[in-house]
């Protein structure tokens, strides 16, 4: 598989779910035309990523993982023959989810995540966490790729990407909605880097409240070959985007990713886990102590 080509779909909200619905099935089609392997939405795409403290409105705010909303990207996925990693938030008891379905290019849905590292500092606590991380072999038309995802904040723990390499992620998509700023890019490079994988990041344009654009991909290969017998450190970015709305296309170079993998020092190749025991304690002493916190 020489190229994985992902289409970073940086949009500002329509304003309803009716609208964003038409606007969403406007830019994957408009991502098709590009050549995208697969469109990723920015977080809980279906309403904007609004959220309420009343209850009652965010139960009219959220989506059946098989209602009118995630279905119709189910079929776009089948009608263009592209896959489509759509964000919405969830119907789920006792609350909603942060959640994105992918659909392959045959319209399968092949896997589906929700949102683990929920803002419990903030509004999120309204939201019930997902339970683990997962990943699928995507199959393409120009090959199959593994790939996982986390959103938003799931970039500011480095397991979550860990454990999304050790389950063998080749990429790593990630929904998001927040200002990127130089400090979360560098976690997203940082992520990439430590676990050998590809790292997409959608988030919403300038003009959405609190955010900024600056989607981006990373392809973690650190180290290349600059000039012909000489390695070196090279920059992993593949795209930036600016402030403004667009599809910004990542092509991954999945036969060179694949190839240094093999290769380098970095991932699971030299890890030593019985030493991090203390990883899984759940023991959280001071400074650490928040009292909204939620196992």
């Amino acid at each position: 598989m020489s190229l994985f080509k992902v289409a970073l779909l940086q949009m500002t909200s329509a304003g309803t779910k009716e609208e964003n619905l038409r606007k969403g099935v406007e830019f994957c089609s408009n991502a098709k035309a590009m050549g995208a392997d697969l469109a990723l939405f920015p977080e809980m795409w279906n309403n904007g990523y609004s959220l309420s403290y009343d209850m009652e409105v965010m139960e009219r705010n959220s989506e059946d993982q098989d209602g009118l909303f995630v279905n119709t990207f189910k079929e776009l996925a089948a009608e263009l023959e592209m896959a489509i990693a759509v964000t919405y938030l969830e119907k789920y008891k006792p609350l909603p989810r942060n959640t994105v379905t992918v659909f392959d290019r045959h319209g399968r849905n092949v896997l589906t995540y929700a949102k683990v590292h929920t803002c419990d500092f903030d509004i999120e606590k309204n939201l019930t966490p997902g339970d683990e991380f997962y990943v699928t072999e995507l199959d393409t038309e120009n090959g199959k790729v593994n790939i996982g995802a986390m959103i938003c904040y799931d970039r500011e723990f480095p397991e979550s990407a860990r454990i999304l390499m050790l389950k063998g992620a080749e990429i790593i998509l990630v929904p998001n909605a927040c200002p990127m700023e130089i400090n979360r890019l560098s976690q997203l490079r940082a992520r990439a880097f430590e676990n050998m994988v590809g790292i997409a990041t959608a988030n919403y344009a300038y003009g959405q409240p609190d955010c900024n654009g600056h989607s981006s991909a990373f392809d973690g290969m650190a180290y290349g070959e600059i000039r012909p017998g000489t390695v070196e450190a090279r920059d992993t970015l593949i795209v930036e985007a600016g402030e403004a709305e667009g599809i910004y296309l990542a092509q991954f170079p999945m036969d060179k990713i694949r190839e240094y993998r093999k290769n380098e020092v970095h991932g699971n190749a030299y890890r030593r886990p019985l030493k991090y025991k203390e990883l899984i304690s759940e023991k959280i002493d001071e400074p650490f102590i928040r009292d909204d916190y939620r196992k």
